[in-house]
């Protein structure tokens, strides 16, 4: 059999061997730029001129994007790709956890859900985007309607939407009674090691400073991380299919996008934007996932985004399974009207 008729499991299996090496490279070359710029914004801030005040707020979207990258970090600890050991993933990503403020175990078992179904319509709402399709969203009533509308408005869902999932969401592990008492355990101890952090910091700077940096830079980096998962599955090209037709490579190949940002952005995201690559093979690690775009350059032209694409795919917000596409809500009111 040749590497071409081969399953892309098979083929990028290579890939998913661990450098535990490179992992600790990663981490610190994460880590420190995060502390550095915490410490700047809290310098300029407090500097008592106007022009280090508005250089501390500037400070703060490259702070949250490397916020975007530990967290990246942490999801690959969840895959088991950063370490060789599955403790070493697992402790790392409990204590980063903690600063990204998202219980390891709670979120791990949420994600590996959406990777087990993603764009399967009939497994749809564990760990994804809630998407209804054109017929659901019109046997729904005028409330229903209106609740959809309001989730899927910008504001709500990039804005609204991240920092109530990360700063209360997350405190408690909703939807996690079948799994027992792990994602309880987990989720409580990272809200007793995110007081200790609070506490720490508020200790030796103020509360002022904890409010006006750190819950800045999570919120921003709550926004940047959900309009990533956002655009990863809905866009134009996505792929939705229901049992028995949905295939996972199938869906992993054409309903998750390549989001092809330019390569500053591509790293402080975690290089998350190959996210066709991620679903084929989650077990690959964030450094790799350039490679195998190298090695295999026919990947590189499916589901491509750039920035300037990326923009338009907010507007998208209903499955027509008619269609077999994404539409808007002035779609379907055209379409409406034309019946």
């Amino acid at each position: 059999m040749t590497n071409a008729s081969k399953p892309w499991s098979a083929r990028l299996a290579p890939y998913r061997r661990p450098d535990n090496k490179r992992a600790v490279f990663e981490i610190a070359i994460t880590v420190v730029p995060l502390v550095s710029l915490w410490l700047a914004v809290f310098w300029l801030l407090h500097a008592g001129m106007v022009t280090t005040f508005i250089a501390g707020l500037l400070a703060l979207l490259p702070a949250a994007g490397l916020m975007v990258r530990l967290f990246i970090i942490q999801h690959d600890c969840g895959h088991g790709s950063m370490f060789s050991s599955r403790k070493a993933n697992d402790w790392v990503g409990r204590i980063l956890g903690i600063v990204t403020l998202t219980p390891y175990e709670y979120w791990r078992r949420l994600h590996a859900a959406h990777h087990a179904s993603s764009g399967n319509l009939d497994r749809r709402g564990m760990g994804d985007i809630d998407t209804l399709t054109v017929d659901e969203y019109l046997n729904k009533g005028f409330f229903g309607r209106m609740m959809y509308r309001l989730y899927r408005h910008p504001a709500v869902m990039f804005g609204l939407g991240p920092a109530y999932l990360f700063l209360l969401r997350h405190r408690i592990p909703v939807g996690a009674m079948k799994d027992g008492s792990r994602p309880w355990i987990s989720t409580l101890a990272t809200n007793l090691g995110i007081l200790a952090m609070s506490a720490i910091l508020i200790y030796f700077t103020s509360w002022t400073t904890f409010f006006f940096i750190h819950i800045p830079i999570v919120v921003l980096g709550a926004s940047i991380g959900v309009w990533m998962f956002y655009v990863q599955h809905q866009f134009d090209e996505t792929h939705w299919d229901r049992d028995p037709t949905w295939k996972h490579e199938s869906a992993a190949l054409h309903g998750s996008s390549y989001y092809d940002l330019p390569k500053p952005l591509m790293w402080i995201t975690g290089n998350i934007g190959i996210h066709h690559v991620h679903h084929l093979s989650s077990r690959i690690p964030f450094h790799k996932l350039p490679q195998v775009v190298r090695d295999y350059p026919e990947l590189a032209n499916i589901g491509r985004l750039t920035l300037m694409d990326s923009l338009r795919c907010v507007k998208l917000t209903l499955w027509d399974e008619k269609r077999r596409e994404l539409i808007s809500f002035r779609d379907l009111k055209t379409m409406t009207a034309a019946a």
